[in-house]
């Protein structure tokens, strides 16, 4: 399956990734009749995968638009020169805006993929049990948990799933903050039969930057 992808790079602007969440809320805001920008209808959430994903990679901010929302994200860097973050405005004229089409869905050989920001795998009951749990069980897991998150973004794309998934992990915790909550993390590499593009997220708060992943063709 095809995916249309849309990506805008702030070359020139330098942030902590917290400001993933703040580039969210001001667009969110600024575009707040579109709820493909911050997936609410009159306060409610709306449970989908995010077509509008907003990232900071080793300090850079970026935009991801899927599908619908391609042309939307190639929009704002068109027309949006600047971010008001903090109260604070940054210049953002200049940016790159990257459009492509991508092949989408499960592969016959293994693709290596890297998590580049925490992977939050874990809700507060399976956390639990994660903790109580001994290495091979915590690997079972997790490798459970990441083909769950892959069926389940495939759902989200309108994408059927009809081979099995199979994966290959090697991941770290790593605490991070999440709404103010402690959360388990993971960062590292996986193998799986599946092919998606580079800065697409896996996991919860894919929208706030998390778990966006890298392929090992990434340039």
């Amino acid at each position: 399956m095809k995916l249309d992808v849309c990506k805008i790079v702030f070359d020139n602007i330098k942030l902590s990734p917290r400001y993933s969440e703040k580039i969210r809320g001001y667009l969110g805001n600024k575009y707040i009749e579109n709820d493909l920008f911050h997936n609410h209808v009159d306060g409610n959430f709306i449970y989908r995968y995010p077509m509008v994903q907003y990232k900071v990679v080793s300090k850079v901010p970026i935009i991801i638009g899927i599908n619908e929302a391609a042309n939307l994200v190639a929009n704002i860097g068109v027309n949006d020169d600047e971010l008001i973050l903090d109260g604070i405005e940054y210049d953002a004229f200049q940016k790159e805006i990257i459009k492509s089409s991508f092949e989408f869905g499960c592969t016959d050989d293994y693709i290596k993929y890297t998590f580049i920001t925490p992977w939050i795998a874990l809700n507060q009951k399976n956390s639990e049990i994660y903790k109580t749990a001994n290495n091979m069980e915590q690997e079972d897991m997790l490798k459970k948990i990441l083909i769950g998150n892959i069926i389940s973004m495939s759902k989200g794309l309108n994408y059927n799933v009809s081979e099995k998934i199979n994966c290959w992990i090697n991941l770290k915790e790593r605490e991070v903050m999440l709404k103010g909550i402690r959360h388990i993390g993971f960062i590292g590499e996986f193998k799986v039969n599946f092919n998606m593009p580079d800065y697409l997220g896996l996991g919860k708060s894919v929208s706030r930057g998390f778990g966006t992943v890298k392929g090992e063709s990434y340039i």
